[in-house]
């Protein structure tokens, strides 16, 4: 692979839908470059991108992988992403490092969720676009009722360049409404032949073309000037102004072709070239200056100060960690040496790579604007900048969404409990979007993700790169325990057993705290009823004994025991009797202080299209949710509420069966509440037949 300069490359990202045929366009254009001798097929599980062997058992893809491809003197790194909602992580992780999205859309199924997540990911950076109408050559494609969608959906900045010839199977090319030509490619082949528009075409391409004329015309103040005076502009000021208005965001240009037949795809590397930005015609970066704590424009040059970004880490059992990075500024350099901007520690920079896929080809420098890769760095991780000693630089970072499916992790054996961390901790390394964590409530070890195919290929993915067998179950809720009233009881604790006795006596008052305050501890005592060295004893008590809760055995919370009074025995009190009379004062005094379960509520926003809205709102309902506004957002409704996770625990599973996979939704922890009565007896119930079940087993 040759080293290019930021003008000579264009980093481009192939998002959209689930199956709208990414993988199948990155392959084509690999082939049509000459990168690959064969074209690949997703369903026979030889792609180039679609390399780890879940994605060659699911046949899609999982993770985000880099196939770069070399024209006529430029180089083109082609990202191609997931479409599946549950791998969202790696499309904003692509998004972040491309200059120019396509989406594809499907010429049948025309815009799906995938295709308005994408789309608002774009809007979000402010990144170009492009649409590429995909599977022409399918049953029932349709490319004017897709473009007709996309109008209604994205506004008039959408604006077909092409035309297609020919329907479904008998799809053989397009007309380009820029130069008037037609490009015909019969099926199989490879090579196109120019010819004369179709008759049947001539009055599209003028209609499509007149459209497209008027949004060029809008991206320049003297194209404007030159349309309203003559009502037409010549081929190069089109191509002027298609260039500024992509760039701009202004024009979304629409093209067409069948990946799977690899018609309509060659002609998108030499729209790559002239139309779409050179890192050197992106917004410059802004970082901030670690040193001064000031921001400030990095040049997309080699001679800057160098500001590489890693978007993307993947663990290797074989190479060991292997580190994605696009470099902003400066140039990165085999065999040399940098620092990270979280731990501020330098880090040795081994051999450079040019990934392709699972491929990586050996590199010496990766200049500015470039993509590459380097293995084994010790502490760096997504999301970390690397800069040279002496000008420390950190670039934004990526957000990612929260999770929202759990599933509780148990190891099979005693090995896998042994190497279960270590496995964890690289995964979540490789995908920032799964997150693992103790359940302290509970005791359980959690995996949470974006949906039960996340999860699911997270857990095969531990079993196969790191030989951990890990089952996966529905997770416990975390309830907690809580008083509603204020009481005054007596702890004490007496033991004579033949020398030495045991005795501790203690008063205290227990008082319910507002929702979030967690456990607090006071004294009140006068008169060394309770000698001071023995105060601390009593506190350590209430905070062991609040772990399990009178009720149910949950941890008690939002309230305060205030020691007031209690007395002592010079030779028997210690500090293990007055822990003990703590104990004793909590057992009996919670009772009396009218307890009450809490659940964790979490706060939900869904996002369903128009149609779905009154099924969710019912549903919601029946899970004890409250709905707190709803909004509109074009074709889409987005509800705002309010529901216990006990109801909503498998809710992403639930949404997509509700909306056909269209609906998503986002969920983050906002308080606890009161279980209602009826449910708490269940709980309560349910949680001491368990222990009564875990004391006969102890017993035995």
């Amino acid at each position: 692979m040759n080293e290019y300069k930021s003008d000579r490359i264009r980093n481009v990202a192939l998002i959209g839908h689930s199956s709208s045929g990414k993988t199948s366009l990155a392959e084509a254009l690999l082939f049509n470059t000459g990168a690959t001798t064969r074209l690949g097929k997703v369903d026979d599980a030889n792609t180039v991108s679609d390399f780890d062997p879940e994605e060659q058992r699911r046949k899609i893809s999982i993770s985000t992988s880099v196939v770069p491809c070399e024209w006529n003197g430029y180089k083109i790194n082609i990202i191609d992403t997931p479409g599946y909602i549950d791998f969202v992580g790696e499309v904003k992780g692509a998004l972040r490092v491309a200059d120019v999205a396509v989406i594809l859309v499907d010429a049948v199924a025309g815009i799906e969720v995938g295709t308005e997540l994408v789309w608002q990911y774009c809007e979000e950076l402010n990144l170009p676009r492009v649409i590429y109408i995909n599977k022409m050559d399918r049953e029932n494609a349709d490319f004017d009722r897709v473009l007709d969608q996309l109008r209604e959906h994205y506004g008039k900045s959408i604006a077909a360049l092409q035309v297609p010839i020919g329907k479904e199977a008998a799809f053989q090319g397009e007309v380009n409404v820029v130069s008037r030509k037609a490009f015909l490619v019969s099926r199989g082949e490879t090579s196109k032949s120019e010819g004369e528009i179709p008759a049947d075409l001539k009055e599209a391409v003028e209609a499509r073309r007149a459209q497209l004329v008027e949004i060029a015309a809008e991206t320049n103040d003297a194209l404007i000037e030159k349309y309203f005076e003559t009502g037409e502009l010549t081929e190069e000021e089109i191509r002027t102004g298609l260039e500024h208005g992509v760039a701009g965001g202004a024009l979304v240009p629409v093209l067409c072709g069948s990946a799977g037949q690899n018609i309509g795809v060659d002609y998108l590397l030499k729209f790559f070239v002239d139309y779409t930005p050179s890192p050197v015609e992106m917004p410059a970066q802004v970082a901030k200056n670690l040193a001064t704590n000031k921001e400030e424009k990095l040049p997309d040059s080699d001679a800057g100060p160098l500001a590489a970004f890693v978007w993307k880490t993947q663990a290797d059992p074989y190479v060991g960690k292997l580190t994605y990075f696009r470099v902003y500024s400066g140039a990165m350099q085999s065999d040399s040496r940098v620092n990270n901007s979280r731990t501020g520690n330098e880090e040795r920079i081994g051999q450079l790579y040019v990934l392709r896929g699972k491929e990586q080809l050996p590199i010496k420098h990766i200049y500015a604007g470039d993509l590459g890769a380097v293995a084994k760095l010790g502490d760096t991780s997504t999301n970390d900048t690397l800069y040279d000693k002496g000008h420390p630089l950190e670039l934004n970072k990526i957000v990612y969404p929260n999770p929202v499916y759990s599933v509780a992790l148990t190891p099979k054996t005693k090995t896998d409990l042994d190497k279960m961390s270590g496995a964890l901790q690289k995964l979540v390394d490789e995908d920032p979007t799964l997150r693992v964590y103790r359940e302290p409530d509970t005791g359980e070890s959690i995996m949470a993700g974006m949906g039960d195919s996340h999860v699911s290929v997270a857990v095969q993915r531990l079993k196969q790169k790191f030989g951990v067998e890990l089952l996966a179950s529905e997770p416990k809720i975390p309830y907690k325990e809580t008083i509603t009233k204020k009481t005054e009881v007596q702890g004490r604790h007496k033991k004579q057993t033949g020398g030495r006795g045991q005795f501790g006596d203690t008063w205290v008052r227990f008082e319910p705290l507002p929702r979030g305050t967690g456990f607090e501890f006071a004294e009140e005592v006068f008169g060394g009823s309770v000698p001071n060295q023995y105060i601390p004893a009593v506190e350590k008590g209430m905070r062991e004994i609040i772990r399990r809760g009178v009720l149910a055995g949950y941890p008690t919370t939002d309230f305060r025991a205030v020691l007031y009074d209690g007395s002592y025995h010079p030779v028997d009190s210690s500090e293990m009797a007055f822990k003990l009379a703590a104990h004793k004062a909590f057992k009996q005094g919670i009772p009396q202080s009218g307890p009450v379960l809490l659940e964790p509520v979490m706060n939900m926003e869904i996002t369903v299209p128009e149609n779905f809205m009154g099924d969710i709102i019912g549903d919601l309902n029946t899970k004890r949710a409250r709905v707190q506004g709803m909004d509109q957002k074009g074709a889409w409704s987005v509800i705002t509420a309010q529901a216990p996770l006990a109801e909503i625990n498998r809710y992403a599973t639930d949404l997509r069966s509700m909306t056909q996979g269209r609906g998503y939704f986002t969920m983050d922890f906002s308080h606890y509440d009161i279980v209602p009565s009826h449910i708490a007896s269940v709980i309560i119930e349910k949680a001491r037949k368990e222990r009564a079940g875990q004391e006969e087993e102890e017993e035995e």
